[in-house]
């Protein structure tokens, strides 16, 4: 039996089966004929996502508050073909407030740039700003103070 060979529902190549995406256009191959039915929510999903930023391991990105926060931030990254993950941030974990709690959001290596880009236009990912006190700056400022001490106590002992 004949293999199936698998089209892009965007211009119409025909791909052989072990082919994921369409080298011309991007999109997700399907089976011929596959058209004919209504595309599941994961199906239209997987449609978005390009394949330049779906390689790599997972790497966290960003941080939000809450559940409602992490699927808000997925979906602004979804929308520029950025594929996503939420995980509850390590250490939170009451099963009572499932949806309360902060969360991480990782994306696979390929698409971190990507990723950091359009949390930066939207305001959702804090520049890094440089301080004029930096934390070499506070030790100094901690051990002078701490030296402080040190001789007001010895000052009163011998005083």
């Amino acid at each position: 039996m004949a293999r199936e060979l698998l089209v892009c529902p965007s211009c119409g190549d025909a791909r052989p089966p072990h082919e994921r995406f369409c080298p011309r256009c991007g999109m997700p191959l399907v089976r011929r004929g596959a058209g004919e039915f209504e595309a599941s929510e994961r199906q239209r999903t997987a449609r978005k996502i390009k394949p330049q930023y779906a390689e790599g391991e997972p790497t966290r990105v960003v941080g939000a508050r809450n559940q409602v926060e992490a699927e808000f931030i997925q979906n602004l990254l979804l929308e520029e073909g950025i594929p996503s993950l939420q995980r509850r941030a390590r250490g939170f974990d009451v099963p009572d407030f499932l949806a309360a709690g902060p969360r991480e959001i990782l994306v696979p290596v390929s698409g971190v740039l990507a990723a950091r880009e359009v949390l930066l236009q939207s305001e959702l990912l804090p520049e890094q700003s440089v301080s004029q006190w930096g934390p070499t700056a506070w030790r100094v400022l901690a051990c002078l103070l701490a030296g402080l001490v040190l001789l007001a106590i010895l000052v009163w002992l011998h005083g």
